[in-house]
């Protein structure tokens, strides 16, 4: 990879031996494989074992998951937040399991679309509860610094499952906690 950096350095017009860029082959290379680290976890050993048992049939909501990722398509940041819910079925997730399994995903080239369905199948593979929604609002670098340049632009995506996506009050319930 830092040969490939070197090249890019060489191609856009700079001097990869410039004291400046000497280690920036070597910093690129592990940024990139921090920023991409999802792709060496899964989703057993992102749980560890937090599946609680816990006769609950409220919904539970963690709401303002920050997070960032990388858009496949112009390897260009885009961040924001994340909120989880889901209405259990016998079993609970500790909380934070819910930011990891956000950031598990979100550690890979992604699109926002797909980030929030796989985030909802994740939880709902796990704790098989009654229903899942999961709610993004990403900013887009691609969007924001080059292209279109829309500085105030914010993507919301969605993904329900089970009773948030066929009983009406349920998500609108979800939707209505999550604006705080």
């Amino acid at each position: 990879m830092q040969k490939e950096i070197r090249s890019i350095l060489e191609q856009i017009g700079e001097d990869p031996t410039r004291e400046g860029l000497l280690k920036t082959p070597e910093r690129v290379e592990k940024s990139y494989q921090f920023l991409t680290r999802g792709y060496k976890q899964n989703l057993d050993e992102v749980i560890n074992g937090a599946i609680f048992h816990e006769e609950c049939d409220d919904m539970v909501i963690v709401r303002d998951i920050e997070f960032y990722s990388l858009c496949e398509h112009h390897m260009l940041p885009f961040f924001g937040k994340c909120h989880i819910g889901y209405i259990p079925r016998g079993k609970v997730l500790g909380v934070s399991k819910l930011a990891r399994i956000t950031d598990m995903f979100a550690r890979r080239l992604q699109l926002q679309e797909r980030l929030g369905r796989q985030i909802a199948d994740a939880v709902n593979q796990v704790l098989e509860p009654e229903g899942v929604g999961v709610v993004i609002e990403g900013q887009h670098l691609c969007m924001l610094m080059r292209g279109v340049q829309k500085q105030n632009s914010i993507m919301t995506t969605s993904a329900m499952l089970g009773s948030f996506r066929k009983e009406e009050s349920t998500r609108l319930e979800f939707l209505k906690l999550i604006k705080g």
